[in-house]
């Protein structure tokens, strides 16, 4: 930032502009002050701007007509609205509409001037980084030339310029995790942390204090003050993965931070401002969930301002060589080899199969592919989708044919059996991957494999 910097401020009330003018010229900046939309839609005639501030109610309009005013003729001005404290809905509207973030009156300055920077930060970002990443720090990207996944490159691009809070939707394994990723990494906010939850590896019992933290003595081995999730996230993104996980208490709690903008440890009595943007998702209909009461509509209507949906590797057939190709680059590029091509017929073989899994069971095929595979080339017999057909359909026959024979309990357990082995083998024993292919929790699947003994039979194999 620098004196070059210029903020168009708008508000019908004096002291509010002087306010905010004082506080953005102590931080270096220069402020043009409106009363109206019409004197800001004359200043943004003759000035060029870096950040537009605008209050939601004005005496000749609103902050949406200012909003929409500079998203069509100043595209790369973002605009923050300033709004009445308990008027969360025209927040939501604001940030829906394409605002860069909000602010409640009365304004907090420091909140003020975060924001500010943040927004500042936008112009910075989208410019070529000089110092080349390690190849370690290279994140991975969205492949691909299918209309579904180009409309998500669209869309990540678009709300990377907002702080609003997104909703990221798809099947298990579509890349709902890598999407916030790189929303993150094109933000104004790529160089504080992304910190990454799991809500349903969480128990409940301790969640409070995982996600706000504690202070020492606040219960029984609370040996010193821990920092919770959202302090760990501080001027950056917290990414909650499974949010439809997060038991209804626990969702008023989170809807509170969300408003406020504040956290309260554990054991205290103060509150600490923090500055994160929530990113969250789920394999799971969140519109369905809140329909039937096992989740919230207040914290949806807050989390899901703007939703991003990952289309099903099943609708990207086209895009399957590539990135099966970019996947095999990946996976040798540790041991040094040359990645080996595809045949014709294994190609054909994948881009048929309907991947329940998405893009997390490609990895799995293939990289299993890369053991069994002679030679430099993988054939279709090496991708093993024909043999993994036919057990299925053997055991779907053998399942027929117990149901007239066997009580109903124990014929749907071994339809859950047969459900929770195969995942098991989609994902080569890894558990955590196993369960969100199945659509449950880590722990939900830990519980059913103790109930049906499945462990045993693992360990037996091993």
């Amino acid at each position: 930032m620098n004196a070059k910097n210029q903020v168009l401020v708008v508000d019908d009330e004096a002291d509010i502009r002087e306010l905010l003018s004082m506080t953005l010229s102590r931080m270096g900046l220069e402020a043009h002050c409106a009363a109206s939309t019409g004197e800001a839609f004359a200043l943004l005639e003759t000035n060029s701007y870096d950040l537009c501030l605008t209050d939601m109610r004005l005496p000749d309009g609103d902050g949406l007509q200012v909003l929409e005013h500079v998203a069509k003729h100043h595209p790369t001005v973002p605009v923050a609205v300033i709004t009445a404290h308990s008027s969360a809905e025209n927040a939501v509207a604001a940030l829906k509409a394409g605002a860069f973030d909000y602010v409640s009156k009365p304004v907090q300055l420091q909140q003020l001037r975060t924001l500010v920077q943040q927004a500042l930060k936008l112009n910075i970002v989208e410019k070529p980084r000089k110092t080349p990443r390690s190849q370690t720090q290279i994140p991975r990207e969205l492949f691909g030339t299918s209309p579904s996944i180009q409309q998500a490159k669209k869309m990540i691009e678009r709300v990377a310029r907002s702080q609003a809070p997104v909703y990221v939707s798809g099947e298990s394994g579509s890349g709902k995790e890598l999407a916030a990723r790189l929303i993150h990494q094109q933000s104004a906010r790529s160089d504080g942390p992304f910190f990454p939850v799991n809500c349903g590896a969480i128990p409940e019992n301790l969640m409070e204090s995982e996600f706000f933290g504690y202070k020492k003595g606040a219960f029984t081995g609370a040996a010193q003050d821990k920092q919770g999730f959202f302090q760990a996230a501080h001027g950056g993104t917290l990414f909650l993965d499974e949010v439809a996980e997060l038991p209804l208490a626990m969702q008023v709690k989170l809807l509170r931070v969300i408003q406020e903008k504040n956290v309260r440890l554990v054991g205290s009595n103060d509150e600490i401002q923090v500055d994160v943007r929530i990113i969250s998702a789920t394999h799971q209909d969140l519109h369905q969930l809140v329909t039937a009461g096992d989740f919230r509509q207040d914290l949806f209507y807050r989390l899901a301002v703007i939703e991003l949906k990952m289309p099903p590797l099943r609708d990207m057939g086209d895009d399957i060589p590539l990135l099966a190709s970019q996947i095999l680059a990946r996976l040798t590029k540790p041991l040094q080899v040359t990645p080996p091509k595809l045949s014709f017929g294994a190609l054909k073989a994948l881009q048929s199969y309907s991947f329940p899994g998405n893009v997390r069971e490609l990895e799995n095929i293939l990289e299993r592919a890369l053991t069994l595979a002679a030679g430099e080339e993988i054939r279709a017999e090496d991708l093993q989708l024909e043999a993994r057909e036919d057990t299925k359909a053997i055991s779907q026959q053998d399942l027929a044919g117990l149901r007239a024979s066997v009580p109903l309990p124990e014929y749907l357990e071994r339809i859950e059996k047969e459900a929770i082995i195969e995942a098991l083998n989609k994902t080569r024993y890894n558990r955590t991957a196993a369960a969100k292919l199945l659509g449950i929790t880590f722990r939900a699947l830990r519980y059913r494999m103790e109930r049906l003994g499945i462990n045993d039979e693992l360990e037996s194999k091993g």
